[in-house]
């Protein structure tokens, strides 16, 4: 039969699955001889079991919990329930991943009206007994009874300033016997039930609410918010309790073995004296630094730092130590990894490998390449003594800073006159895009990392903070109150997507950069990665940011990028609508100077790498003037008889119609657009060289790649390449030069995919477009996924990820891989990169490593983390 109760000496921090992360590590801890408290630990299985069969499944376990419970009972030489020296334990959870705050614990469980006066005569101390008595009761009427903490918190007040008390310490037995009168009141009060006086019945009620917290709200929030599975289960830790709460010469406290700030080496941690673990935690009372410990005692003090050293070296990672002083003895009761910030991570990491604990590539699968984004993105300047008005879901990364605005429709508004805004909601919905779009960054109260405002921030590359319960908005009134602060509509607030909070005011932010720390990691990481890392930039400005962070190469750039601006849309829109090639020549000659500049200026920055140039791929509608706009304009010139300009509107009116498209996503885009008008890739290809060749001249090295896009049959690749061969030969010819030159094309379509053998006969190198792949694979449109119906499909696990963030394996994937293995049947050696957003995202990576691509290219921002990844996919290959 399965084991379901383990005394911590039977496990070790191997079983983390089985006995759960504190668990494991409490059994690590006690074979390694340091001083835990006994106990025992209810598996990660049981939970299972019992959340599937309900309370039946507890007469399973009731053999074996009365044996480990005997156990205790000799170890300690005291006995659960007795009214001579009562033994009383914690009951707490402890899941596999750490889950900090996130499910309960019941302290000094086996106190009743009866053992409370054993522990008296024990101890001593009437103080200390009741003041146990009063904590257990709290605690298990808000843990397993359901009463609001709120109540007890008030009764705590109202005594302590009724006995003239600053801190709950300070409390006379006299008022700690009348606390616990009017907590018991409470509790019959808000349950209808007596407190159980029975210390069994406690004990087996404590252990179902630590089983039921793994799917308590915040808990399963949080599961979602750090993509951790919900069937892991959590593990229920049965320890004896030392008490920090004897008198002076006990306490309690939290310790990190390094600053989890920046990953400075020191012990950093707060204590409390004559306290137990959660008035730390629950900030009841201001806690000390442990530094004054130091000096007050030294003893403990050392000893702290001397199990503090052994946890990390034994562990390899920064630990998180939970500690308790009974009576002038230490106890260990928790360690675990712990939580740091980004740069605290990656510093950790690089510093063990440099005191010889970890090696490089220990290292580099150390820091998730998820931590390295968040130090990619604007950040609020440390130190500036920002207020923090409250802390929800770090749902998509970054800082911004805006006024606040509770209407999409005015965010819109206020955006169009160059102002900063961040748009707040209970949640947002489909209706409310313009003002998204309008918006820095994103506020709700409501929604977890799967929300419509989540998906749709993440989708945009803007700040969001979710689920942020703490805010209490009023829309009718254009404000919202968080604690004591009320912030109105047009007052600056801004929001900080890696962390959760929300701030008051504008705040001062600093743009990424990578330190010297970072750039020892990632040159660690390059040492060990296959992948080449190339960026997606469309101006040279981002070509040098690409560059700066690492990037090997463009492996997109969008040429429709480059009309977008008003200045340049009339030459393309005068392109398409275009009904003689007199017309049509006019623009491109007037479009190649441009694009001649545009080209240099990448060229230029990216001297000795390749650069990918897309030829034009646009989706017309975004070039072509709205139809509904232009027929309001003809009836507003009729009315004041402006017969000339209503003439030539009509024109317009007439082409642009004949050009509009049903769907435009799949209607006369990419190559279909340069097989009906050879003359604008021709001009491209011209304007490309011609800046090529021209720095060449200068001496610079210059390597070109030309993509065809959106190719779904051979023969539009074979009618196009060899007219771009000869237009490049020509400007060779004028030039008096040459360059090497590729010509390849963008696989975006499944039909590409699955006739990329005859494809590959005409290209020089493929470039998986992910974006389009994905969308044409699902038959979804993004912007309307995104917008409309993809958070509900996260939310209710039709999707289990969003399939334009990372790459979806089992269809696009399958695709990819297809194309793969054809393409290089044709031609062995075909280069194969990936040029979708999906070439950031460390887990599509990973398959691009596994699948024998050559490179991804990712936005310039996330080529660190793409180093990162494709290192860490090579070492765990």
């Amino acid at each position: 039969m399965e084991k379901y109760v383990w005394y911590f000496h039977e496990g070790s921090k191997d079983d983390r699955m089985l006995l759960g992360g504190k668990g494991a590590n409490l059994a690590e801890m006690t074979r390694l001889g340091l001083p835990v408290p006994p106990g025992f630990t209810i598996t990660t299985s049981a939970c299972l079991r019992y959340l599937e069969e309900g309370e039946a499944f507890l007469d399973t376990l009731k053999e074996e919990l009365e044996e480990k419970l005997k156990k205790l009972e000799q170890d300690m030489g005291k006995k659960f329930g007795s009214v001579q020296d009562p033994l009383l334990v914690s009951v707490r959870s402890g899941a596999a991943v750490s889950m900090p705050g996130m499910m309960d614990t019941v302290l000094n469980l086996g106190l009743n009206d009866n053992t409370v006066e054993g522990l008296e005569k024990a101890t001593g101390s009437r103080w200390f007994a009741l003041d146990c008595y009063r904590r257990l009761i709290q605690m298990y009427a808000e843990v397993v009874m359901g009463v609001a903490s709120f109540l007890f918190s008030q009764e705590l007040e109202r005594i302590k300033e009724q006995y003239d008390a600053e801190a709950d310490n300070q409390l006379t037995p006299a008022a700690l016997e009348e606390l616990i009168h009017y907590f018991k009141k409470i509790v019959v009060q808000e349950t209808k039930e007596e407190f159980p006086q029975d210390p069994q019945k406690q004990l087996l009620k404590a252990i179902i609410a630590v089983l039921n917290s793994w799917n308590n709200r915040r808990a399963v929030v949080y599961r979602d918010a750090h993509a951790i599975p919900h069937d892991l289960g959590t593990a229920v830790n049965i320890q004896a309790m030392v008490f920090g709460n004897r008198g002076e010469k006990s306490g309690t406290g939290v310790l990190f073995t390094r600053d989890p700030s920046t990953g400075e080496k020191k012990l950093y941690g707060e204590f409390l004296m004559n306290a137990q673990g959660e008035d730390v935690v629950a900030g009841i009372r201001t806690p000390l630094p442990l530094d004054q410990m130091k000096e007050e005692l030294p003893k403990i003090y050392n000893e702290i730092e001397e199990f503090a050293q052994r946890l990390e070296k034994h562990y390899k990672d920064i630990q998180d130590v939970e500690f308790t002083i009974e009576e002038g003895r230490l106890f260990i009761l928790k360690t675990r990894n712990g939580e740091r910030t980004a740069a605290a991570a990656i510093k950790i990491a690089v510093d063990l490998v440099e005191e010889g604990v970890l090696t490089k590539d220990e290292a580099i699968l150390r820091v998730p390449p998820s931590e390295l984004e968040k130090i990619l993105h604007k950040q609020v300047e440390l130190g500036k003594g920002y207020e923090v008005l409250a802390r929800g879901l770090p749902a998509s990364p970054g800082a911004a800073s805006g006024k606040a605005v509770f209407n999409p429709d005015l965010a819109e508004k206020l955006a169009k006159k160059g102002e900063r805004v961040i748009l707040i909601a209970l949640e947002t919905t489909p209706d409310d895009i313009h003002g998204m779009i309008a918006a820095q960054g994103l506020l709700t109260t409501r929604g977890g990392m799967t929300s419509h405002a989540a998906v749709v921030a993440r989708g945009m590359g803007k700040p969001a903070v979710c689920g942020c319960e703490a805010l209490r908005i009023d829309t009718d009134k254009g404000q919202f109150s968080a604690g004591n602060h009320t912030i109105k509509n047009g007052e600056y607030i801004t929001i900080n997507g890696s962390t959760g909070e929300v701030i008051k005011g504008d705040s001062e932010m600093k743009e990424p950069e990578l330190t010297d720390t970072t750039e020892k990691l990632l040159k660690w990481a390059d040492e060990r990665r296959k992948l080449k890392i190339r960026a997606n930039a469309d101006n040279g400005e981002d070509a040098q940011k690409a560059r700066d962070f690492g990037a090997e190469g463009i492996g997109l750039c969008r040429t429709e990028h480059m009309f977008m601006g008003k200045d340049r849309m009339h030459l393309v829109r005068q392109l398409i609508l275009g009904e003689t090639e007199r017309e049509q020549e006019a623009a491109l000659e007037n479009l190649l100077p441009l694009q001649q500049n545009d080209f240099r200026e990448i060229l230029q920055v990216m001297e000795g790498l390749p650069v990918t140039v897309r030829l034009l791929d646009p989706p017309l509608h975004e070039f072509l003037p709205d139809l509904l706009e232009l027929q309001e304009e003809i009836l507003r010139l009729e009315k004041i008889e402006d017969v000339e300009l209503a003439q030539e509107k009509r024109e317009l009116f007439r082409k642009t119609r004949n050009m509009s498209e049903s769907n435009p996503m799949l209607g006369l885009r990419g190559c279909r657009l340069g097989i009906i008008m050879p003359s604008l890739y021709e001009m491209q290809v011209k304007a490309l060289f011609r800046a090529g060749t021209e720095l060449a001249a200068q001496g610079k090295d210059v390597i070109i790649e030309v993509m065809i896009p959106l190719v779904s049959e051979a023969e539009e690749l074979a009618f196009l390449q060899p007219r771009l061969e000869k237009a490049i030969e020509e400007e060779f010819a004028q030039q008096g030069t040459s360059l090497e030159y590729q010509i390849g094309t963008m696989i975006e379509l499944p039909r590409a995919c699955v006739t990329a053998d005859d494809i590959a006969q005409h290209a020089d190198f493929f470039s998986f477009g992910t974006n389009d792949l994905t969308q044409t694979t699902y038959g979804f449109s993004r912007d309307d996924a995104e917008g409309k119906f993809l958070h509900y499909y996260l939310e209710k696990k039709i999707l289990a990820d969003n399939p334009f963030i990372s790459l979806d394996k089992k269809g696009t994937g399958r695709l990819v891989k297809i194309a793969v293995e054809e393409g290089r049947k044709t031609r062995k050696g075909l280069k194969i990169g990936i040029c979708g957003e999906h070439g950031g995202d460390p887990g599509s990576i990973e398959f691009c490593h596994n699948n024998g691509l050559d490179y991804v290219s990712c936005s310039p921002y996330r080529v660190p983390v793409a180093r990162l990844a494709a290192a860490a996919a090579s070492i765990r290959e």
